[in-house]
């Protein structure tokens, strides 16, 4: 009687005494990419950023309101977390001295107010979150109205969904007449305000229940304006006498509140700036802004530009054709401008 092995000898065997764990050298449990669901957080605003730290207002608008200092949590090391965000806050909350609370997610932005590496920085910026306007403020004088600059921060008003307003200060020593008729065909709410007429009170009621962005050249009179309209004691500065340039005096981008007897809003104090990149724009954004110009140019050509030489452009017929009406030349060529600026970003 024979033996025969059937087994397969290429085949190695195991047993428990083979099995090697690997160390821990840390001692800790293994990550994991579950996160908690943090069903008790709470909804607060960001007021300000400051090196890392998030100032949050808490229960808005109840008498237990308080601001809480936060960090972010670690998942959301890669998120840009700016003013005007709704943050999802866990922790500590009672705003007692030496707390900290968790920023641990961000509720949807309902706008996104940016601006585009240029020139003078090579670094894309968030500027805001969930603002409905923008006032921008510029100088009737000292330092002189930039009209193109104004331009670009319509075009990324018009972009990000924004209103925009308009505030000439300094009126005393210039007439705005000139530079305002720049942008005659624009549905623009224009304030105009002197060293003795500053209309707080028609600025205020457009403030009352929006939360609007400031944004300005440096040296124009924002930051004068914000502390006048809210109470802050924001830096104000000057000009440089030489380069008739402003000097730089809001550091960071900070929420404060407007209030009075009619209501309140928000203010958000910007940094001034010189440039304003344009690369992120959605040039059909801008269309989408004039309503009855962007009716008519679903019969232009695709790809049409709608700048005056733009071959067959339905806008450029109807208004040479008075189908739009008195102010369709006026319009027409804001529309124009404002697609000009943005092509040469």
């Amino acid at each position: 009687m024979s033996w025969i092995d059937d087994s397969d000898d290429d085949e190695p065997e195991f047993d428990e005494s083979d099995f090697r764990a690997r160390p821990n050298p840390r001692a800790n449990r293994p990550r994991t990419k579950r996160r908690p669901a943090h069903a008790d957080a709470t909804v607060a605003r960001v007021l300000g950023v400051d090196r890392g730290r998030y100032t949050v207002l808490v229960d808005e608008n109840t008498p237990e309101e308080r601001r809480v200092t936060t960090t972010r949590a670690r998942e959301l090391r890669r998120e840009r977390i700016v003013t005007g965000d709704l943050a999802r806050v866990v922790g500590d909350t009672s705003a007692d001295e030496g707390t900290l609370a968790r920023i641990v997610g961000l509720e949807p932005r309902t706008s996104l107010l940016r601006r585009s590496a240029d020139d003078t920085d090579q670094v894309e910026r968030i500027i805001v979150a969930n603002a409905d306007q923008m006032l921008i403020v510029v100088a009737a004088a000292d330092p002189e109205p930039r009209e193109r600059l104004v331009d670009r921060y319509l075009v990324a008003a018009l972009d990000a969904g924004v209103r925009p307003l308009l505030v000439v200060t300094k009126t005393d020593l210039a007439d705005p007449a000139r530079f305002l008729s720049h942008f005659d065909g624009l549905d623009l709410e224009v304030f105009t305000s002197g060293r003795d007429e500053m209309p707080l009170e028609r600025i205020g009621a457009a403030l009352i229940d929006h939360s609007t962005v400031f944004v300005g050249h440096s040296g124009v009179g924002k930051s004068t304006l914000v502390n006048a309209l809210t109470g802050s004691d924001r830096a104000t500065g000057h000009v440089n006498e030489v380069t008739g340039r402003g000097r730089h005096t809001s550091s960071s981008t900070v929420s404060l509140r407007y209030r009075d007897e009619a209501g309140t809003g928000w203010v958000i104090d910007t940094p001034g700036v010189r440039s304003f990149g344009l690369g992120h724009v959605d040039p059909a954004n801008i269309l989408g802004a004039f309503t009855e110009l962007a009716l008519v140019a679903e019969d232009c050509p695709r790809g049409c530009t709608h700048l005056p030489d733009a071959p067959d452009c339905a806008i450029v017929e109807a208004v040479s054709e008075g189908r739009l009406g008195p102010e369709g030349p006026a319009r027409l060529d804001s529309l124009q401008r404002l697609l000009a600026t943005f092509a040469g970003s």
